[in-house]
């Protein structure tokens, strides 16, 4: 049974820094893409950065681009987001994705298996 966990969210105030993390259990992590999503009260889900499983490439969201950064750590079995000069639109619930299917990165729907999501508050 696959299983994604994040953690490493929390309150932070504007221009500080966080450190999310997705740790997967039933897969081996690398083969997979892993995706990361947000999500705020109201509004859809919104891409933020995806890793490939097969090249480790990485893709991000303009509105994140030069502030976030995708790493993983295959021997545990986890990827991070490292998040950096947090704005208050950051504020949102972050999710974890992951997929071995080719498709596009950035649609929510080539992910198979989702993580419960950690909340980001970024106080205006």
């Amino acid at each position: 049974q696959v299983q994604l966990v994040e953690s490493g969210g929390g309150l932070v105030q504007a221009g500080g820094s966080l450190r999310l993390s997705c740790a997967a259990s039933g897969v081996t992590f690398s083969n997979y893409h892993v995706g990361w999503f947000r999500q705020s009260p109201g509004e859809d889900l919104e891409f933020v950065a995806a890793l490939r499983g097969n090249n480790s490439r990485t893709y991000y969201a303009n509105s994140v681009n030069g502030r976030f950064a995708l790493s993983r750590d295959n021997a545990k079995n986890t990827v991070y987001l490292q998040m950096s000069s947090l704005i208050p639109d950051d504020t949102a619930t972050y999710y974890c994705a992951a997929s071995n299917r080719p498709g596009s990165y950035y649609r929510d729907r080539l992910y198979d298996y989702w993580g419960q999501g950690t909340r980001v508050t970024v106080p205006s």
